[in-house]
């Protein structure tokens, strides 16, 4: 059986984080995708909260620390990648910026990613359109069609009940990166899933 290595970042600050909820709910939906492939998966999961130091010596010293470098490592050699960030004044989290500007700029080339963002309002859904996607397209790695953004409501009243929809976003946006990850991208879209246009990208 083929192994593959995914790795989700998530910037979210809190503990617990919808942030990384939703990187955590995507990553399920990737792995569902790559079995129906008979295909193994091993995942992991960078904390940049646990790296904010770590990053802003980086950035100051050009010198990585091991747990950064470490992590750096393991975004570069993922075969797919799940980029989650929460929205601060209507863009990607300074945390997350910070963290991309480390990685060489021919590193993500033509690496499968998918984007995604949490937010309070689903008015700030655009982020993933107008601050991701090109950050991405940037540096040259393959976005899913399907970017993915959970605002508080889509959570529900405890943080853990999903509303109806952006379970089936993330199904199709699983789908989609496991289809990239396995060069099977008639594959992106599961079997039944069916998916509502709202505050789809």
């Amino acid at each position: 059986m083929t192994t593959l290595k995914l790795v989700a970042v998530s910037a979210g600050l809190s503990v617990p984080s919808s942030t990384r909820l939703l990187a955590d709910r995507l990553t399920q939906s990737v792995r569902g995708g790559l079995g129906e492939q008979d295909v193994d998966v091993q995942v992991r999961v960078v904390e940049l909260r646990e790296l904010a130091v770590p990053i802003a010596n980086n950035l100051v010293t050009g010198f990585p620390a091991p747990a950064l470098a470490d992590a750096i490592e393991a975004v570069t050699d993922a075969d797919g990648l799940i980029a989650v960030t929460p929205v601060f004044a209507a863009s990607y989290s300074g945390l997350f910026k910070s963290f991309f500007d480390l990685i060489e700029p021919d590193a993500l080339t033509r690496k499968p990613v998918l984007i995604a963002a949490t937010g309070g309002t689903a008015r700030h859904s655009l982020v993933l359109e107008h601050a991701l996607r090109p950050l991405f397209a940037h540096l040259r790695a393959l976005v899913v069609p399907t970017a993915v953004y959970a605002a508080s409501e889509d959570w529900g009243g405890t943080g853990d009940a999903l509303t109806d929809t952006l379970p089936q976003r993330i199904e199709r946006a699983g789908g989609e990166l496991a289809g990239l990850m396995t060069g099977s991208v008639g594959a992106g879209v599961r079997t039944g899933a069916q998916v509502p246009a709202a505050r789809i990208a």
